[in-house]
């Protein structure tokens, strides 16, 4: 399968609406990497206050869909089995630039690849578009835990 749907997409992450951003994960190239959609509403829960004149999604949400995207091409990579009971937590972002605002009513496209990992421990890199025009980009590190 190289598509997850927002409801495969729940069935392997905790996170819940409204910090879910996620809508799809497609092209995914097993435990190497992917494309993630997020659909950035007008409704979307930080528009109203981030900024009421000027709406635009923050960079650290940005970077949080990043890391999103990864946790979700990993889980769904791993053995079943040696994902359960696991969760996936964001260690440290090495480097993000945010090229221009995002704002409500675009489709966020994010690019995403698997450059290491070492037992728990893996490390990222992404780059975020809309219409072809490149948004942001991060280097990060997250680490799978178990669930307490």
């Amino acid at each position: 399968m190289t598509k997850l749907s927002r409801k495969e997409i729940i069935e392997l992450l905790p996170h819940r609406d409204p910090m879910l951003l996620i809508d799809e994960l497609y092209d995914i190239k097993k435990l190497h990497s992917a494309s993630g959609i997020v659909n950035v509403k007008k409704d979307s829960f930080f528009v109203q206050g981030h900024f009421p004149e000027q709406p635009v999604m923050p960079g650290v949400l940005i970077v949080e869909s990043f890391g999103q995207a990864a946790a979700a091409l990993t889980a769904h990579g791993l053995d079943r089995s040696t994902y359960e009971n696991k969760l996936v937590f964001l260690m440290g972002v090495e480097k993000a630039r945010f090229r221009n605002p995002v704002i409500p009513d675009c489709k966020l496209i994010l690019n995403i690849e698997a450059i290491r990992s070492h037992g728990k421990v893996w490390k990222y890199k992404g780059e975020a578009f809309v219409d072809n025009v490149k948004m942001a980009d991060a280097v990060w590190s997250a680490t799978i835990v178990d669930k307490k």
